[in-house]
């Protein structure tokens, strides 16, 4: 009698908890990853070749949306940001339609950057860096001069393709001084994930900006 009694309760529930389990077992897995989208992590494809050979055109990119919030952004980081100043107006066959860019971070508030052209390295706060490591083969650190000093709040950015590259020394004259605002840095790249031949991360390249001085990183 009791077992019967038991029997019966399950069946119902079953019945009453179908309809329900559905809408949990669809539900909260979207909610899960349109939470992870839009607040952990994004994802974008690369549409030019300004930062070869670390990033191929086409490649697909997942990117940390936490990082710059509750973290630090540091020299060697691989950011994606908002168009600062119109950069995208003429930078590599960009069009108004294209929101973002990304680039390598080279200098930070207070850094003064530097290069007197072909054949020299890039200085940061007098010091020559060794960034053979990740710019693309063959091409010089920079093939004109400059000198820039950081201002507070803004990162100095360059393509690891300098010789293709619309980054912070072309857009000296739009705006912040071809700086990027830290509040307009949208992630930092993670790993290359898409095709998967191209799988590989993307972390800061150890010792290249050892021994530049100034601070080690910055927060939005």
């Amino acid at each position: 009698m009791n077992a019967d009694r038991h029997d019966d309760v399950e069946k119902r529930g079953n019945d009453r908890l179908t309809f329900k389990d559905l809408l949990v077992w669809a539900g909260v897995p979207l909610l899960i990853v349109l939470f992870l989208r839009l607040f952990v992590i994004g994802v974008y494809e690369i549409p030019s070749g300004s930062m070869l050979n670390t990033l191929q055109i086409g490649d697909r990119v997942v990117a940390s949306r936490l990082t710059p919030k509750f973290s630090e952004i540091h020299r060697g980081d691989i950011v994606v940001f908002k168009d600062p100043a119109n950069w995208l107006g003429t930078d590599e066959g960009g069009s108004g339609r294209t929101q973002y860019l990304i680039k390598r971070v080279i200098g930070l508030p207070g850094d003064t950057v530097e290069c007197t052209g072909p054949g020299s390295p890039v200085t940061i706060n007098g010091k020559a860096i060794d960034d053979s490591v990740f710019i693309r083969e063959g091409v010089n650190p920079s093939d004109y001069p400059f000198s820039v000093t950081v201002s507070e709040g803004h990162l100095f950015v360059m393509g690891d393709n300098r010789a293709n590259s619309a980054d912070s020394r072309v857009h000296q004259n739009d705006g912040d001084n071809g700086l990027v605002p830290v509040s307009d840095v949208q992630a930092v790249a993670l790993a290359v994930y898409w095709p998967i031949s191209h799988w590989s991360g993307l972390s800061r390249p150890d010792g290249v900006f050892d021994q530049v001085g100034g601070i080690a990183g910055v927060g939005q």
